[in-house]
């Protein structure tokens, strides 16, 4: 990425910022001016939100240019312009009608394309540390470097199986979190990437909205599209074996999870299972996104904030996606051939159990979403 990029980065988010953003403390018009509830427009609401979120992606970007060899620093503001590509995008989505679809639906779908590419570095050091532990408190580690005593001095067993399969799941997983970390440098300086930058620099100053975004009042237009995706939510969740995953660690869901595939070729069954879940998680975010953009408007005494709740429920199916990915990286270092016996039995374990979290974690989104509802979501 060039200097000047960042230069243009840093000059459009303090343009937005003196041009009339929302932040978190009210609905404010293109002169920063407070707007009245009662009669703010849906445009006004809308791209007051999208400026802040956009404000905050291009201030990420020269973070991300000023942090240099500091990795700390780097994941943090990668971290942060994925947390507002996302909401950008979420926004985007579920807002599709007050916008100007010819300008948005491209920079929704390469914010997609962005935040996919750049958390997967991170998604694989976080499954590899994951993987990492679990095998060792499986065979028997107290969390100190030295093994325990029932297998101190041992040279074989469990205590080796587990070793390799760590070995193993380290050379794969560091290998597939290199080539990711290669993917996204190229990707950071290639031209489409620099298009996304432009077009959420634009996007700081001059939301692309539809002509009725400006007629239509943001008490009740806004609402309403936030009620389709909450709609859409509910529906996917309805449809979720919730009665099974109805104790934390479900034996019976467990054995339909690791049922024997019935073609080679086919999708395992866990897979298959897990779909619907990772369905659900994205819908949960959409929700909370829109309940942001109402929020902003709305200021609600009530505390806590839907979007506030919805984030409960949120984190417990990001723990069912991190445990899902996880049991599929010990599936397929099992795959591996020629790899021992004692090997395959550690990774066989491993997968086992982090099936066992899957599980864990629906039990929780289960028992969160009884909550959500009792409290009439």
């Amino acid at each position: 990425m060039t200097t000047n990029r960042y230069d243009l980065a840093g000059g459009a988010a303090e343009a937005a910022g003196m041009t009339g953003m929302t932040g978190m403390t009210g609905v404010t018009g293109v002169a920063g001016v407070p707007a009245d509830r009662d009669t703010a427009t849906a445009g006004t609401v809308l791209a007051g939100y999208l400026q802040a979120q956009a404000t905050e992606f291009l201030r990420s970007l020269r973070l991300h240019a000023e942090s240099g060899s500091d990795a700390e620093d780097a994941g943090e503001a990668v971290r942060q312009l994925r947390r507002s590509a996302r909401r950008i995008a979420g926004t985007l989505h579920v807002y599709r009608p007050l916008t100007d679809p010819a300008g948005t639906d491209p920079l929704r779908g390469e914010l997609v394309w962005l935040t996919e590419l750049l958390g997967r570095e991170y998604a694989y050091a976080a499954r590899l540390a994951r993987l990492r532990g679990a095998l060792h408190r499986l065979s028997g580690g107290d969390g100190t470097d030295a093994p325990p005593a029932s297998v101190r001095g041992a040279g074989s067993g469990p205590t080796v199986g587990a070793a390799r399969a760590a070995a193993l799941l380290d050379r794969q997983l560091t290998l597939a979190r290199t080539r990711a970390h290669s993917a996204a440098l190229q990707a950071l300086g290639s031209a489409r990437f620099h298009a996304v930058a432009d077009a959420v620099a634009v996007l700081a100053s001059e939301v692309p909205l539809d002509a009725g975004a400006h007629e239509a009042l943001a008490r009740e237009a806004l609402p309403c599209l936030a009620e389709q995706a909450h709609r859409r939510m509910t529906d996917a969740v309805e449809a979720l074996p919730l009665s099974v995953a109805g104790l934390p660690y479900n034996a019976e869901a467990l054995i339909h999870g690791l049922a024997a595939t019935p073609a080679a070729d086919a999708p395992p069954a866990e897979g298959r299972q897990d779909a619907p879940w990772h369905q659900v998680r994205r819908l949960v975010r959409l929700r909370r996104y829109a309940q942001e953009v109402l929020d902003e408007h709305q200021q609600a005494e009530a505390e806590p904030s839907l979007s506030v709740r919805l984030l409960g429920a949120g984190q417990a199916l990001d723990r069912h996606r991190e445990a899902a990915e996880a049991a599929a990286a010990a599936a397929a270092a099992a795959r591996t051939p020629r790899i021992a016996p004692a090997t395959a039995y550690a990774l066989g374990v491993l997968h086992a159990d982090q099936r066992h979290e899957v599980e864990a974690a629906r039990y929780a989104f289960g028992r969160i979403w009884q909550r959500l509802a009792g409290a009439g979501l």
